[in-house]
């Protein structure tokens, strides 16, 4: 239901770039998750609740800063985060989770777990 309400304001763009029958559910997730560091970042958010860039970079040290800006743009952009800019010298940002984002809460933590005995079993 959130997303239906969110989808009837405007908010996010349909874009298709799965081979998937028009309106997949899969590949609706799949366009807001994907992208090199996006799951990662929903991740952290989802642990820590707000995180400040600095702290991103520091938690993904692999990610570029130029990189880990255009994500998060891109899960602004999608409703998935909030970036609150703070009126202060020098500058304060931080991010957290829409109600839009927390939805995606489960699914990040399902792959978590995938990946924990992924790893258990190949290694």
């Amino acid at each position: 239901m959130i997303i239906s309400l969110q989808l009837r304001r405007g908010i996010g763009l349909p874009r298709h770039i799965y081979n998937c029958a028009r309106g997949c559910p899969v590949e609706s997730t799949l366009q807001i998750i994907s992208g090199k560091w996006k799951s990662v970042i929903l991740y952290h958010l989802i642990k820590n609740q707000v995180c400040r860039f600095s702290e991103l970079q520091k938690l993904m040290p692999h990610c570029s800063r130029r990189m880990l800006a255009l994500q998060l743009s891109e899960l602004e952009r999608d409703n998935i985060i909030l970036k609150r800019v703070y009126p202060a010298v020098p500058p304060k940002t931080d991010y957290r989770l829409t109600t839009l984002g927390k939805s995606l809460s489960p699914v990040i933590m399902a792959m978590e777990e995938w990946g924990r005995q992924y790893n258990a079993l190949v290694n």
